[in-house]
């Protein structure tokens, strides 16, 4: 039987201190499987992007069970270990706007992760150009942030997201400033990132007109998990 890539149990996290503290997920048990694609969904404050940031290594539980890819990352303390190398090698982030670097075209925004991890320039190139030929933005590779549209952009911090192979990939509100178009097509190589790459996709969102693309969609409030779904429609791509 297949393994989660990401697996949390029991896990709980508050801000603050004595009467000011704010408990900001309590008891949250959930795991994800290789290929598949997993939606967050929930009002403000009811813990997103905090169980989001959890499973990115960048916030420490307070209580519970962290496991990434098989290993024990965190559980009442973090594993030995260089997180920030974890981070590089196991986990890919796509944010709401793409954040690429204005100084770079395309493809050495994406070699900059590459390179970044210890990857001659050479090949970090030659890998950027794949990815970009493989998001179906290959044409693209030379243009500046400027000078792409939104869905371009977006592909590109995709393709940036995947450089380094990871197995984990998380994205915040990543088709927010997308049409409905733009935001299918997105969520589609999404998707296909997942099944072909057999990789994990967790998606904090908002957006309800991609509510139809996930494999399950997971909605939070007050910091516990409140309801799941499995409202996929779509054919696999």
């Amino acid at each position: 039987m297949r393994a989660p890539l990401v697996e949390l149990v029991g896990v709980a996290k508050g801000f603050g201190e004595g009467e000011a503290r704010v408990q900001a997920l309590s008891d949250i048990t959930l795991s994800a499987m290789p290929g598949e694609v997993v939606g967050l969904r929930g009002p403000s404050g009811s813990g997103k992007s905090t169980l989001l940031n959890l499973v990115a290594c960048i916030l420490e539980p307070d209580a519970g069970l962290l496991r990434l890819a098989g290993e024990t990352v965190w559980q009442g303390r973090w594993a030995p270990g260089d997180l920030r190398a974890l981070r590089r090698e196991k986990i890919g982030f796509i944010f709401q706007f793409h954040n690429l670097l204005p100084f770079l075209d395309a493809i050495d925004n994406v070699a900059l992760a590459l390179t970044l991890n210890g990857v001659p320039l050479a090949e970090a190139r030659r890998r950027a150009r794949d990815l970009l030929d493989y998001l179906q933005v290959g044409k693209r590779a030379s243009a500046m942030p400027a000078k792409l549209s939104g869905g371009e952009a977006q592909r590109v911090a995709i393709a940036r997201a995947l450089a380094n192979h990871p197995r984990i990939i998380l994205a915040d509100e990543p088709t927010a400033a997308l049409d409905s178009e733009r935001a299918q097509v997105v969520m589609d190589l999404l998707r296909r990132v997942a099944r072909e790459q057999s990789a994990t996709v967790l998606v904090v969102t908002h957006d309800e007109k991609i509510f139809s693309r996930f494999d399950r969609l997971i909605g939070l409030r007050d910091g516990r998990i409140e309801t799941e779904t499995r409202p996929s429609t779509a054919e696999d791509v």
